[in-house]
Parts: structure tokens; C-alpha cells; sequence
């Protein structure tokens, strides 16, 4: 758990990084979500940390407003952005940092295991920790490609990946799909190197890559042929074309070449081991 909250600070850190110049036109400016602004994503990291302390402090309370939200449907989080389309820049970096560090100081005092009610089924405060932490790069990854910043990666990614390899289900229910009986290996080489592995090593499904081209295709932030991203067998082809690692109904991910920042030269491991 502290390691994951120390994890979140510091991935918090790189966002705060990114927007600490931004004045009000430029915060209001384009990302590659459609319809988002810079804004918006930052508006919508601070609305659900509050709502994830929330769920900590006041679980029935919580659960009420959770949901009275959702009887607006699946398209919520829009109307939570339009909300707040009038802040300003400094108004956003404070609410942000403020709803973040309340986050953070609430989750060192709860255990990884304590149940806590989200929009959907219950869940560890450990997985809502590491849900914030997948949120908030995928989120600033958006904010780095509107700003034309190539972040760069780290092995806190590992966080994001796992959380990619643990919704392999999720994401085919979420699509109407049968979950594939076929086990799929994952290979995925890390910022530092080291190689990452989840799966039978036997399996036939295969998933390699590095660990930032998966992360980008699980968080839909990059189409599978913009990264080095590579399937081996139908159920693994299947998998990445629909990987999704946010609980929300299938989104529609990126279009070929929609992003224009550049990835990474690939870096896919050799067949004896780790670049």
C-alpha cells in the first residue's frame, strides 16, 4: 500500500510538472480525447479523488451520491467536466493538488484490504489506490501529447500494466463477450529493463512489447499499431484490440495515427531474454 501511495505522489508530481505554467487559455486547450480539455482532465482526476476519499470516510454516503450520478448514465463524466469548464488555471492546479493530497493522507490510514464501495462492485482500497495511480497517467497522458511532452517512462508503470493484465476478463464481458478459456502470456519489457511476465509461459497467446507501449494500448491512450505492442494467436490479437483498463461501457480508444507526439524506437526483448 505505501508503496503504491508513494507510487501515486510521484506520478501526481509529473502532472503538477506538466500544467504549473499553464495559464487560462492554454489550460482550456485541446487533448486528444475528444471534446476534453486539459481542464477537464485534471477536473476529472480531482472530482474522483474526492469521490474515492469519500468512499473511505463516509461509505454511505458516498454509496447515495454514487448513485443518484449514475442515473445520468454512462456519459456522467462528461457532465462532471462541463461543470467545471469555467475554472481557472490556478483554480485547477489547487483543487488537484488539494483533492489529491486529502487522497493520500486518507489511504496511509486505511489497510490494503478494507472493502470500499466505487460505481460498480466493491473493491480493496489497495485497487482503488492503484486505480487512482492508472487514472492519473493515462489521464496525463493526454495532457503530455496535448502539450506536445514526451514523458519519460519508469518502472512505475508496472502498476498500470498489471492493472492491464488483471482486466483481461472485464474486458471482454464489458464488450458482451465470452472470456476466453485460452491462458495468454505477457511479456512486457520494463523502463529499467527488467523483463515483466504474467501467464503460463507454455501458453500459445502471446502478448510482448515494452512495458509503455502496453499501458498505452490497455489505457486506449495509443492504437496497438502505433506501439510496438505484438499478439501471437487470436485470443491475444482479440485481447489488445479491446483492452481497457477504466470501468467505464467500451471506449473507442485512438485511431491509427490520431496521436501525433512520437512513441518510443520499440523495444521488444530479444528470444533470450530482456533488452
Amino acid at each position: 500500500m505505501e508503496t503504491v501511495l508513494d507510487d501515486l505522489e510521484a506520478e501526481s508530481a509529473v502532472v503538477r510538472a506538466m500544467v504549473a505554467d499553464l495559464d487560462d487559455a492554454a489550460i482550456g486547450g485541446p487533448t486528444p480525447a475528444e471534446g476534453w480539455t486539459v481542464r477537464d482532465q485534471l477536473t476529472h482526476l480531482a472530482w474522483f479523488d474526492e469521490a474515492a476519499t469519500l468512499a473511505a470516510t463516509d461509505p454511505a454516503t458516498f454509496r447515495t451520491q454514487a448513485d443518484g450520478l449514475q442515473e445520468l448514465g454512462p456519459g456522467f463524466p462528461d457532465r462532471i467536466a462541463a461543470d467545471h469548464a469555467g475554472l481557472g488555471a490556478e483554480e485547477v492546479r489547487a483543487w488537484f493538488a488539494g483533492a489529491r493530497d486529502a487522497l493520500v493522507s486518507t489511504f496511509r490510514g486505511i489497510g490494503p484490504k478494507t472493502r470500499l464501495p466505487w460505481y460498480g462492485p466493491d473493491m480493496s482500497a489497495l485497487s482503488s489506490v492503484t486505480a487512482r495511480l492508472m487514472e492519473t497517467w493515462a489521464h496525463g497522458q493526454d495532457v503530455a501529447d496535448a502539450l506536445g511532452v514526451l514523458r519519460e517512462p519508469t518502472d512505475r508503470l508496472r502498476h498500470v500494466a498489471h492493472l492491464g493484465v488483471q482486466t483481461f476478463g472485464f474486458t471482454f464481458r464489458n464488450n458482451g463477450r465470452e472470456v476466453p478459456q485460452a491462458p495468454v502470456r505477457v511479456e512486457l519489457v520494463a523502463p529499467s529493463g527488467a523483463l515483466w511476465t504474467w501467464g503460463p509461459e507454455e501458453a500459445a497467446d502471446r502478448v510482448t512489447g515494452s512495458a509503455l507501449g502496453f499501458c498505452l494500448v490497455a489505457t486506449q491512450r495509443r492504437h496497438p499499431d502505433d506501439t510496438d505492442v505484438a499478439t501471437t494467436g487470436p485470443v491475444a490479437a482479440d485481447w489488445v484490440s479491446i483492452a481497457q483498463t477504466f470501468a467505464n461501457p467500451p471506449g473507442p480508444g485512438r485511431a491509427p495515427g490520431a496521436v501525433a507526439a512520437a512513441f518510443p524506437a520499440p523495444t521488444r526483448p530479444p528470444a533470450g531474454g530482456p533488452a
